[in-house]
């Protein structure tokens, strides 16, 4: 089905006009702190097929449920552990979603057929807005075509959405720029990062009251065909531009020398369709190159990460070699991001 979509701003007028969509079981793209969300009534089982639709996304691959207070954890999962208390207290409203054992009235399709869900308080106000205006919780993965990279920019949901949902609401660019941590519990204290995100490990790790902060292997690792995950942004391949996307790990000498050795098109006075993802700061390396800068610390990174992905696509190029960023802090989620654009293609050097 084709829609003509809707441009509706943040204000309460366009609030309110969202809200009317959701309530009749249609899916509208929503502003959060971390990447522009695809949203439906996370109750409404027919609603929540309609993300993926408009997706094209796996039915497998779980959604996060989005609500508009602390409290409404306990409405959604069966289970809370003491842990989970303390990163809400902690970071909500904010870029944590926490796995747990659903309650009855959360739908297998929002939940992808697991016994789980992950549930996040989202700090941007229209967002938030939105779940009170509705009344109900709002599932919503990322608002872009299953598989390409995350839209942080509101041009970004209209390039991939137009004309396949009802309406979208423009809240600017998001502030935070990669989706949020996911984590589960092993245990009442114990906490496992599903995915990293801007709250990071090492942010976990500082809580009083938590114990052990551990990293999933599907962080860093490909997972297996057929595997169930408990996370989006896990299993499949994520975030990819259609150009191809290698990672490689080194200085911005050893990726320049790289390039000339492996392909001899990266020279700007030559029709290039190859080009290097760099930090600011290595433009000397490259001079007469082609390039992109996506930042220098990993805050900058992550919030520039998925537009520099795209615009790797805008301009034409087939394949984009990135300069991999730190993994600590908020470079982790970074990194992960980056690992699965390029399908696990990672080139030391």
């Amino acid at each position: 089905m084709e829609y003509n979509t809707k441009m509706l701003s943040p204000d309460k007028e366009g609030i309110r006009a969202a809200a009317e969509i959701l309530k009749k079981g249609e899916v509208v793209a929503i502003p959060t702190e971390t990447v522009y969300g695809l949203a439906a009534n996370a109750l409404d089982r027919e609603a929540v097929k309609k993300i993926f639709s408009a997706k094209g996304r796996p039915g497998d691959n779980p959604l996060i449920v989005h609500i508009s207070g602390k409290p409404d954890i306990y409405k959604y999962a069966r289970e809370v552990p003491a842990a989970a208390e303390i990163l809400a207290e902690a970071f909500w409203p904010g870029p944590i979603t926490m796995v747990m054992k659903k309650s009855d009235i959360i739908p297998p399709q929002t939940s992808g057929g697991l016994d789980t869900v992950g549930i996040r308080f989202p700090a941007h106000r229209a967002a938030r807005a939105i779940i009170e205006e509705c009344g109900f919780p709002l599932a919503a993965p990322s608002a872009n075509l299953s598989g390409s990279p995350s839209p942080t920019r509101f041009s970004h949901v209209v390039a991939d959405m137009k004309g396949r949902i009802p309406a979208a609401v423009d809240g600017g660019d998001c502030a935070v720029g990669v989706e949020s941590t996911v984590v589960c519990f092993e245990g009442d204290r114990d906490v496992r990062i599903l995915r990293p995100g801007f709250v990071s490990k090492e942010d976990i790790e500082a809580m009083t009251g938590i114990g052990k902060v551990i990293c999933d292997r599907g962080v860093t690792e490909m997972i297996n065909e057929g595997e169930k995950v408990m996370s989006p942004g896990m299993k499949y391949r994520h975030y990819s531009p259609k150009a191809a996307v290698t990672l490689i790990e080194g200085s911005a000498e050893a990726l320049a020398g790289y390039m000339e050795n492996t392909d001899g098109t990266i020279d700007s006075t030559v029709d290039s369709k190859v080009c290097a993802m760099i930090f600011d700061g290595d433009e000397e390396v490259f001079l007469g190159k082609k390039y992109i800068t996506y930042g220098y610390t990993s805050e900058e990174q992550a919030r520039q990460v998925f537009d520099c992905l795209r615009r790797v696509d805008d301009e034409g190029y087939e394949r984009v070699y990135v300069r991999s960023p730190s993994r600590d802090g908020v470079g982790l989620a970074v990194y992960n991001r980056l690992l699965r654009a390029a399908g696990f293609e990672v080139i030391l050097l």
